[in-house]
């Protein structure tokens, strides 16, 4: 046996040699080799990793990524169902596919860049592989803080960004086409997207208790949406955010006639339901009353539905609103989301303020030279 500084070499009555050593905890480890100069060499390697500490235990290393998958997804339980369900739908198509039994520890930069090379030539989507891509950083990720691998490999792969889909926007006469060419009662409903801002989700989960038609505003506290195997569930708004939007003073009058004449007065009653009274569905008010109110209004633009939310925006950019405002109103996560967003926008704001600023600033000339 040679012992070394930091671990030890013997010869095996096979012939291979074999290097032994103890990781910072104490514990014990060994790996095999041809020739005694490779089982030096690998000590000195590991004794160089512990000492930076970036030494990863060869017995999670060797962990295939299924497995790791598997305990990631344990600690999503707290996760909207709906998030939890992309998840495990994006591991069983997309990623476990891909890597199968491979070792967490083999997983590297380059397989990585191949995994997101194969899900393109299959034709998926950007927004697919981007949120595929996603999954398995999060694995990746509880690997690395378990200290199986040194780091993250997807921290590294760049997939850029999609080509973000044209909004558009509606002016207030078109917003009032729309709502009149739209089947009852619903036009109250596009009113009401188009001046509060709220998400689909978080219309279609807006009880009666949360309207203050008092004080003309309402409170964003739930999200409704369709789970595959959940069917419709009622949960958090997108960020977890609680907010209170203020509505203008026509839409609640209109919004106090349509809750008395469609008889809803209990606090758990929702606000807007589909013609039987049931949670609406947003696919099919989309498909049967929307696209066809949009074909019937006769605009020079064809509007989604989200697109009464960009023109909550716009028209709110256009009578002066603050980024801030608008980030409140929405329920973005941070300023940067709004502006990355709606930021176009601003310019055209910024070049009515600069001409009133310039107005202002030639009648103090005037009043000087007089």
């Amino acid at each position: 046996m040679t012992r070394r500084a930091f671990g030890s070499i013997d010869k095996l009555p096979s012939g291979r040699w074999r290097a032994r050593y103890r990781d910072s905890a104490g514990r014990a480890h060994s790996r095999m080799f041809k020739t005694k100069a490779d089982a030096s060499a690998f000590l000195s390697t590991v004794e160089t990793d512990l000492l930076r500490g970036d030494w990863n235990d060869p017995r999670l290393t060797n962990v295939p990524l299924q497995e790791w998958a598997a305990h990631w997804f344990e600690t999503t339980a707290h996760l909207k169902p709906k998030t939890r369900v992309e998840y495990e739908s994006n591991l069983r198509n997309h990623v476990l596919p891909f890597f199968g039994d491979k070792p967490v520890g083999a997983v590297d930069v380059a397989s990585v860049r191949q995994f997101v090379s194969s899900l393109r030539a299959d034709g998926l989507e950007h927004g697919t592989v981007k949120k595929a891509k996603a999954v398995l950083s999060m694995v990746l990720g509880s690997a690395a803080e378990a200290g199986a691998i040194k780091a993250n490999p997807c921290a590294n792969v760049k997939i850029g960004r999609a080509a973000r889909r044209e909004m558009v926007f509606l002016n207030a006469d078109e917003v009032e086409a729309l709502a009149d060419a739209i089947i009852e009662p619903y036009g109250t409903l596009v009113r009401f997207a188009a001046y509060s801002g709220l998400r689909a989700g978080e219309i279609a989960a807006l009880r009666v208790g949360r309207v203050n038609l008092m004080r003309g505003r309402v409170e964003v506290a739930e999200s409704l949406a369709i789970v595959p195997r959940h069917g419709l569930v009622f949960g958090p708004t997108k960020n977890y955010q609680r907010r209170t939007v203020p509505l203008p003073a026509f839409l609640t009058d209109e919004l106090a006639e349509y809750l008395a004449r469609e008889g809803r007065n209990g606090r758990d009653d929702l606000v807007f339901t589909s013609q039987q009274g049931a949670p609406l569905r947003q696919h099919h008010f989309y498909w049967r009353y929307f696209k066809p109110a949009v074909q019937r209004a006769g605009l020079d633009v064809q509007p989604r539905f989200h697109d009464l939310r960009h023109t909550c925006v716009a028209l709110l950019i256009a009578e002066g609103a603050h980024q801030l405002t608008i980030m409140r109103r929405l329920g973005h996560s941070s300023i940067q989301v709004t502006l990355d967003t709606y930021g176009h926008l601003f310019p055209e704001l910024e070049e009515d303020v600069t001409q009133r600023l310039d107005a202002v600033g030639r009648a103090a000339l005037e009043r000087r030279a007089g």
